[in-house]
């Protein structure tokens, strides 16, 4: 075996080098593919060394998860990139064999990376000795007071920093970034529209008061708006300062707390995000603050504790629909997670569980709260039949009569976007939605007809509708909207700091992202994914099953943006996933207490 595998390296590292020459957009001629050949081949031979150490059983375990997670991202990355390798091939055993070929170097890159970032984070006594803090550090720190501050009041530390930090974009951006959701909204807190729930109506009850509550006070709305974006900055970095002060409730280390602190408090989008009023700010804070809460409960269960818990849980059923569902789908595994605890527990998961549900249709009900319509939530669904029919596929007579019951095709192949619903669903309320409410059974028999008929174009609809969540090389524009949209309501942008300087200096900040190597993989939202789904599987490799139910909440409201998404590319959407990401890693590490339950 010790002679065959310098050979195995060396067919690795040709293939790798030719998965990333075609990601690269290489030309096979360039020099580059020979420096990238020998990286490649030291960097195989680095791992296998490395791994040779391990112990076999762990070695194997490790194997198993990194093959499997490296034969994930491969897929992932090829199914929207894949396209560029083939371009101009013709010959379908040509186009195979390439797509193998690149596919087996990827499979070779991502597997050997996350073996790596297995064997780097399975030494537990090495990593507990980075991370966690001891009674001498702690008591060597007295002598210096600004130190010694932030160790005692690291929350509050936290909460203030970010506060600081943001106060910038808050004073700029007075009385807060509001878009046409945002408008919607306020028109509700106003009393122009009715209620609907089309933005979470707890939301706009929670905007409506903070409003209510500045405009009594000081008879200006801006003001009165401003009360809501500043309870906004202060909740958003409370989920900061909660996730800080788990961390040290875990004895993590200061400098590691504050380097996480200032991924917050310094990244611009959190900045921008923080007054921008969207319910998915404050949805993303309750995530991170029911993800924390899960990690306190793992080791103690105190009032605090229990009542964060149930309130952020309340907040993640009632402040984004996909919420609720996502919660629906945790429940069964919360409740066999604490089926242990179930006198303390049981009763703060039910009563998510009845508070959530007596809101959402009652209490909804008795005010007259308009739901959604039919049409909202499915986005793909009828991406993929469009994108059926703008291929011109043959359909039988009556299921074409069946689709022209409810949409006029007249302009469908002008209207329709492959990484945008709306066109789609805005045809369909002009047409006739009520046939479709009143048919469902037979369009769900339509829909699973075409898509056995046509797997391709559903498949290829499903890539173009949901790739920006998943594919780690997507560029969306983060944060850039500014100002109040144009309205009547008597708000508008009134900036409390001005100038060129200010303008430039935000312009800048926001567009680094799109210029940076390695400080660009923030602004990803598919980086973040991989994250994830790397975190779950060193948990599985370190033995920590019980860590699995920090990671469903988020695991359960991806699958709901999978979907259910409109928009290919929007970041609002899983920014509880970007909130979340330094919690992922620091979960996936952290030791547990001895006889957690």
């Amino acid at each position: 075996m010790s002679k065959i595998r310098p050979l195995i390296r060396l067919l690795q590292s040709f293939l790798t080098t030719w998965a990333l020459m075609k990601a690269s957009r290489f030309e096979p001629g360039n020099v580059l593919t020979i420096i990238l050949f020998l990286f490649s081949f030291l960097f195989y031979r680095y791992v296998d060394e490395k791994l040779a150490k391990e112990d076999i059983s762990n070695r194997r375990r490790q194997s198993v998860h990194a093959l499997v997670i490296g034969c994930c991202f491969s897929l992932l990355y090829m199914a929207v990139d894949y396209p560029h390798y083939i371009n101009t091939l013709t010959n379908p055993l040509f186009i195979l064999g390439i797509l193998c070929a690149v596919f087996l170097g990827f499979v070779s890159l991502f597997y050997a990376l996350v073996t790596l970032g297995f064997l780097l984070l399975g030494n537990k006594e090495r990593l507990n000795a980075i991370l966690l803090s001891d009674a001498c550090t702690v008591s060597a720190s007295k002598t210096n007071a600004i130190r010694s501050f932030y160790r005692k009041h690291t929350p509050l530390c936290t909460f203030l920093l970010c506060m600081i930090c943001w106060l910038p974009y808050f004073l700029y951006q007075y009385p807060g970034i509001m878009t046409p959701d945002s408008i919607n909204q306020f028109e509700q807190v106003l009393g122009v529209i009715p209620y609907s729930n089309h933005h979470p109506w707890v939301h706009t009850l929670l905007m409506k008061l903070l409003y209510t509550l500045g405009f009594q006070i000081t008879g200006s709305m801006l003001i009165g708006m401003s009360f809501y974006t500043f309870f906004q900055m202060c909740a958003l970095s409370f989920s900061v300062s909660y996730l800080i002060g788990t961390l040290k409730l875990y004895r993590i280390k200061p400098w590691i707390c504050m380097a996480i602190t200032l991924f917050y408090a310094l990244v611009p989008y959190h900045g921008v995000y923080s007054v921008t009023v969207w319910k998915d700010i404050l949805f993303a804070a309750a995530v991170l603050i029911f993800s924390s809460s899960l990690l306190r409960l793992l080791c103690r269960r105190t009032a605090m504790e229990l009542s964060l818990f149930l309130i952020s849980g309340l907040m993640l059923c009632l402040f984004r629909s996909n919420g609720w569902y996502a919660f629906l789908l945790c429940l069964p595994f919360l409740l066999f997670h604490f089926r242990k605890s179930k006198r303390m527990m049981f009763p703060a998961v039910f009563g998510i569980f009845l508070g959530a549900l007596i809101v959402k249709y009652p209490v909804m009900n008795a005010f007259q709260v308009t739901q959604p319509d039919l049409v909202e939530s499915l986005s793909i669904p009828i991406q993929q039949v469009s994108a059926v029919l703008c291929n011109d596929r043959p359909l039988a007579p009556q299921e074409l009569e069946q689709i022209q019951q409810v949409v006029d095709l007249t302009y469908i192949k002008e209207l329709y976007d492959p990484y945008f619903a709306d066109n789609i669903k805005e045809l369909v309320r002009a047409g006739h939605q009520e046939y479709l409410v009143a048919h469902k059974g037979e369009f769900l028999k339509l829909w699973l007809t075409l898509g056995l008929r046509y797997p391709g174009d559903y498949l290829t609809a499903y890539i173009h509708q949901t790739y920006g969540y998943w594919y780690p090389d997507s560029f969306y524009l983060v944060a850039e909207a500014e100002g109040v949209s144009a309205t009547s309501l008597g708000v508008s942008h009134t900036p409390l700091i001005r100038g060129p300087l200010v303008i430039k200096a935000k312009e800048i900040a926001i567009k680094l992202g799109g210029m940076l190597p390695l400080y660009g993989t923030l602004w990803s939202m598919g980086v973040i994914g991989w994250i994830l789904i790397f975190c779950i599987g060193n948990t599985l490799v370190r033995r920590e099953k019980k860590k699995l139910i920090l990671y469903l909440p988020s695991i359960a409201l991806l699958l709901t943006v999978l979907i259910a998404t409109p928009v290919a590319t929007e970041f609002r959407y899983v920014y509880f996933m970007v909130l979340s990401f330094p919690f992922y890693i620091m979960a996936s590490i952290l030791p547990l207490p001895e006889g957690t339950n």
